[in-house]
């Protein structure tokens, strides 16, 4: 036998191995990274609307019907550079390929700041929500899952300027690609 027909079917072996081992878990570790586009608004008596951009990555648990990571994510604007750590939660419906979800996560900003006109605002431990609504492509020969979703982030009392209190609300179209172990 020709080492490359060896090598092809012990490489093939494996992977078709490797698959069936892990479809006995009851649950699937998973690690990734998010991209997402949208834009923020500073509600206070004079709102401030810019867009945004935002980064992250994910690390969970995927579990029959829910889905539980934690989440860093970094939110870019002109003006806006925000760092938030985050717990989320999340319920979908066990479809073959298409899997639909709704989702909620709770967390902290840290070492973040507002740069409105050259001076820096420092935001730290402020309490932060959002709320997801998804579709995961579940293909099920390969070990990534790909996420579309629509975000919202709310964080009250984000900042305070000139005795005015500005609250963060953060929308978005967000795409995260997950490696399943």
């Amino acid at each position: 036998m020709k080492i490359k027909t060896l090598v092809f079917l012990t490489t093939a072996a494996i992977m078709l191995t490797a698959g069936s081992a892990n479809a006995n878990l009851l649950f699937d570790i998973y690690a990734g990274g998010t991209y997402g586009m949208g834009g923020y608004t500073l509600l206070a008596d004079h709102d401030i609307s810019q867009s945004s951009q935002s980064y992250g990555a994910v690390l969970g648990v995927d579990i029959p019907m829910f889905r539980i990571e934690m989440e860093y994510n970094h939110i870019d604007a002109d003006t806006l550079d925000l760092n938030l750590g985050m717990a989320n939660a999340y319920f979908k419906i066990p479809t073959p390929v298409l899997k639909p979800y709704i989702g909620a996560g709770i967390g902290t900003t840290f070492s973040s700041s507002y740069e409105p006109t050259g001076s820096s605002i420092d935001i730290d431990n402020t309490i932060a929500y959002q709320g997801m609504l998804g579709l995961t492509l579940d293909i099920p020969v390969i070990p990534f899952n790909i996420d579309f979703e629509g975000r919202i982030l709310y964080a009250s009392d984000l900042f305070e300027l000139a005795t005015e209190k500005y609250d963060l609300l953060q929308y978005e179209g967000r795409v995260k690609i997950r490696y399943v172990f």
